[in-house]
Protein backbone atom coordinates (compact mmCIF):
# COMPACT_ATOMS: atom_id res chain seq x y z
CA UNK A 1 0.00 0.00 0.00
CA UNK A 2 1.32 3.46 -0.95
CA UNK A 3 0.57 6.54 1.12
CA UNK A 4 0.93 10.10 -0.12
CA UNK A 5 3.22 12.34 1.84
CA UNK A 6 0.92 15.03 3.31
CA UNK A 7 3.76 17.57 3.42
CA UNK A 8 4.13 17.44 -0.38
CA UNK A 9 1.36 19.28 -2.22
CA UNK A 10 0.32 17.98 -5.62
CA UNK A 11 0.31 20.40 -8.53
CA UNK A 12 -3.16 21.73 -9.28
CA UNK A 13 -5.30 19.96 -11.86
CA UNK A 14 -5.90 22.58 -14.57
CA UNK A 15 -9.04 22.89 -16.68
CA UNK A 16 -9.63 25.23 -19.62
CA UNK A 17 -12.69 27.42 -18.95
CA UNK A 18 -12.58 30.07 -21.69
CA UNK A 19 -10.35 31.94 -24.14
CA UNK A 20 -8.57 35.28 -23.74
CA UNK A 21 -11.00 36.91 -26.20
CA UNK A 22 -13.89 36.00 -23.84
CA UNK A 23 -12.42 38.24 -21.13
CA UNK A 24 -13.25 41.93 -20.67
CA UNK A 25 -10.39 44.16 -19.52
CA UNK A 26 -10.82 45.59 -16.01
CA UNK A 27 -14.08 43.72 -15.53
CA UNK A 28 -15.44 40.31 -14.64
CA UNK A 29 -16.90 37.38 -16.57
CA UNK A 30 -18.39 34.25 -15.05
CA UNK A 31 -17.59 30.62 -15.88
CA UNK A 32 -18.73 27.24 -14.57
CA UNK A 33 -15.93 25.22 -12.96
CA UNK A 34 -16.11 22.04 -10.84
CA UNK A 35 -19.76 22.66 -9.93
CA UNK A 36 -19.30 26.33 -9.00
CA UNK A 37 -19.82 29.69 -10.64
CA UNK A 38 -16.43 31.43 -10.74
CA UNK A 39 -15.89 35.12 -11.47
CA UNK A 40 -12.80 35.83 -13.56
CA UNK A 41 -11.28 39.30 -13.50
CA UNK A 42 -8.89 40.33 -16.27
CA UNK A 43 -6.70 43.21 -15.09
CA UNK A 44 -3.94 43.88 -17.63
CA UNK A 45 -2.54 46.76 -15.54
CA UNK A 46 -2.42 44.93 -12.17
CA UNK A 47 0.39 46.38 -10.02
CA UNK A 48 1.09 42.89 -8.61
CA UNK A 49 2.07 41.64 -12.07
CA UNK A 50 -0.91 39.27 -12.22
CA UNK A 51 -3.48 39.73 -14.95
CA UNK A 52 -6.08 37.16 -13.90
CA UNK A 53 -7.96 36.61 -10.66
CA UNK A 54 -10.64 33.99 -9.97
CA UNK A 55 -13.07 34.20 -7.03
CA UNK A 56 -16.45 32.80 -6.10
CA UNK A 57 -19.33 34.48 -7.95
CA UNK A 58 -21.60 33.89 -4.95
CA UNK A 59 -21.97 36.86 -2.58
CA UNK A 60 -22.36 35.43 0.94
CA UNK A 61 -24.02 38.62 2.23
CA UNK A 62 -26.92 38.66 -0.24
CA UNK A 63 -26.95 35.00 -1.23
CA UNK A 64 -26.96 36.05 -4.90
CA UNK A 65 -24.49 35.17 -7.64
CA UNK A 66 -23.32 38.71 -8.44
CA UNK A 67 -19.63 39.19 -7.62
CA UNK A 68 -18.61 38.88 -11.28
CA UNK A 69 -20.54 42.12 -11.85
CA UNK A 70 -18.77 43.96 -9.04
CA UNK A 71 -16.51 46.97 -9.41
CA UNK A 72 -12.77 46.33 -9.19
CA UNK A 73 -10.60 48.78 -7.31
CA UNK A 74 -8.05 49.27 -4.55
CA UNK A 75 -8.98 49.75 -0.91
CA UNK A 76 -6.67 49.81 2.11
CA UNK A 77 -3.82 48.89 -0.22
CA UNK A 78 -5.57 45.72 -1.44
CA UNK A 79 -6.95 44.83 -4.85
CA UNK A 80 -10.69 44.25 -4.29
CA UNK A 81 -14.05 43.72 -5.92
CA UNK A 82 -17.05 45.51 -4.43
CA UNK A 83 -20.24 43.50 -4.30
CA UNK A 84 -22.88 45.23 -6.43
CA UNK A 85 -25.60 44.67 -3.81
CA UNK A 86 -24.35 45.52 -0.31
CA UNK A 87 -20.94 46.92 -1.34
CA UNK A 88 -18.72 44.66 0.79
CA UNK A 89 -15.18 44.51 -0.56
CA UNK A 90 -13.53 41.14 -1.18
CA UNK A 91 -9.77 40.86 -1.72
CA UNK A 92 -9.01 39.33 -5.13
CA UNK A 93 -5.84 37.67 -3.79
CA UNK A 94 -7.24 35.82 -0.77
CA UNK A 95 -11.05 36.28 -0.80
CA UNK A 96 -11.21 37.99 2.61
CA UNK A 97 -13.99 40.51 3.19
CA UNK A 98 -12.46 43.82 4.30
CA UNK A 99 -15.52 44.87 6.31
CA UNK A 100 -15.91 41.47 7.99
CA UNK A 101 -12.45 39.86 8.25
CA UNK A 102 -13.88 36.56 9.54
CA UNK A 103 -15.74 36.13 6.23
CA UNK A 104 -13.95 34.80 3.15
CA UNK A 105 -14.92 33.62 -0.32
CA UNK A 106 -13.16 30.95 -2.39
CA UNK A 107 -10.23 31.92 -4.61
CA UNK A 108 -9.03 29.65 -7.43
CA UNK A 109 -5.59 29.38 -8.97
CA UNK A 110 -5.85 30.79 -12.50
CA UNK A 111 -3.44 31.09 -15.40
CA UNK A 112 -3.28 32.09 -19.02
CA UNK A 113 -1.64 29.53 -21.33
CA UNK A 114 -1.40 31.06 -24.77
CA UNK A 115 -4.98 32.23 -25.35
CA UNK A 116 -6.52 29.65 -23.02
CA UNK A 117 -7.71 30.60 -19.53
CA UNK A 118 -7.25 27.73 -17.08
CA UNK A 119 -8.50 27.27 -13.53
CA UNK A 120 -6.98 24.92 -11.01
CA UNK A 121 -8.90 22.80 -8.53
CA UNK A 122 -9.30 24.12 -5.00
CA UNK A 123 -7.15 22.33 -2.39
Amino acid sequence: MTHANPSVQAAPRWQAVCRRQDLVANSGVVVWHDGAQVALFYLPADAEGRVLHAIAHHDPQSGANVLGRGIVGSLQGQLVVASPLYKQHYCLLNGQCLEQPDQRIDVWPVRLVGDEVQLGALP
